[in-house]
């Protein structure tokens, strides 16, 4: 594959971000929080949400931001539910896309092809896949006795926690954690880790070859 130089033209706007959630939206408060601190220079015109009656739609109404829910249920497959879902975010005109804690597998079409990001709590590719969500992270990474873990972003594809990593975080992992004490650690590595890779596509700065992303100016 020819490198693609930038995967994003650098705006004179705000960058218009879609938030897909199936829970609380965390991430969805940290984006609006970076914000407000004038790190991150964004909109969220939309939140969609995998099914209702969960926390984060309550925060995204109570944040002033427009949400929708489209359940995976409701579609015959996974691409007519993933049409559905882009279908929305090309009116909306989202510059991109990002998976916050989103736990249904999507059809990435190509005119949004490195535009959908995701961030999964672990260094991909351990923990990862299939099944891999949530605490069900943190428990693996404890019971297996590793000493550091993380978290990653990185472009999704048509496979779970597949696509081509633009940012990972490390923290360490004790022999005294429990799950929950990893999940805390990796949570504050990724409210910093989410931000900078959004950071790093609105300013034009990413750039891939083959399955590598390449950060502009990035020392070597």
């Amino acid at each position: 594959m020819t490198v693609q130089r930038p995967l994003q033209k650098t705006l004179d706007r705000p960058l218009r971000v879609g938030v897909l959630i199936s829970g609380g939206g965390t991430t969805l408060l940290n984006f609006l929080e970076q914000k407000r601190a004038g790190q991150l220079d964004i909109e969220v015109p939309l939140v969609i949400a995998s099914r209702p009656g969960i926390t984060g739609i309550a925060r995204a109404e109570k944040a002033g931001i427009h949400s929708e829910v489209i359940c995976r249920k409701d579609f015959a497959d996974v691409s007519s539910f993933s049409a559905a879902i882009f279908d929305r975010l090309r009116e909306a005109q989202i510059d991109l896309v990002t998976l916050a804690g989103y736990l249904s597998l999507l059809e990435v079409p190509d005119d949004y092809r490195h535009r959908v990001m995701n961030i999964h709590p672990a260094l991909i590719p351990a923990f990862c896949g299939k099944g891999y969500y949530g605490h069900h992270v943190h428990e693996a990474v404890v019971a297996r006795g590793v000493k550091v873990t993380g978290c990653t972003v990185h472009f999704a594809d048509n496979d779970y926690d597949h696509g081509p990593i633009i940012v990972q975080q490390t923290v360490p992992v004790y022999s005294t954690d429990d799950p929950d004490m990893v999940a805390a650690r990796v949570f504050k590595a990724e409210c910093e880790a989410y931000p900078e890779a959004i950071r790093l596509f609105a300013s034009g700065r990413l750039t891939i070859e083959s399955r590598q992303v390449h950060i502009d100016g990035e020392e070597s």
